[in-house]
């Protein structure tokens, strides 16, 4: 799957958000943006998000997940299928952190809060299965 997974990062590039799917605990399918962070070992793709989420939830009771992206310009669509795992690996956190992370983890009276060490980060991995476009 390495030339597929080429083939499917280069189409992805340049678009910083996925629409990930997940199905809850009564089987109702949600959606919500998410966006990508860097490649790093361990997963195909690597999402961040906050304890306690109903995304977390959800991946938690089903680990399938898809992901769906597009580029409203020349109408080029892409859509993934994977499953995911949840990670509070702190070494892969401080791997994958960006400053501009803080926006979802405002300072809330921790100093550790909107760095690296926010306690609140958690990180969703997902492996491809699939991928069409």
């Amino acid at each position: 799957m390495n030339s597929e997974l080429t083939t499917f990062y280069a189409l992805i590039e340049d678009l910083d958000t996925a629409m990930m799917v997940t199905r809850r605990r009564d089987g109702h399918l949600r959606s919500r943006a998410m966006a990508n962070q860097k490649p790093a070992a361990g997963a195909d793709l690597w999402f961040v998000t906050a304890e306690g989420t109903n995304k977390l939830a959800d991946v938690a009771h089903d680990p399938h997940v898809n992901l769906s992206y597009y580029r409203d310009a020349n109408r080029e669509w892409v859509s993934v299928s994977g499953m995911a795992t949840i990670s509070r690996d702190r070494p892969k956190l401080r791997e994958l952190y960006q400053p501009d992370w803080a926006v979802w983890f405002p300072k809330e009276g921790d100093p550790r809060h909107g760095t690296a060490d926010d306690p609140r980060m958690v990180l969703i991995g997902v492996q491809v299965h699939a991928a069409v476009f």
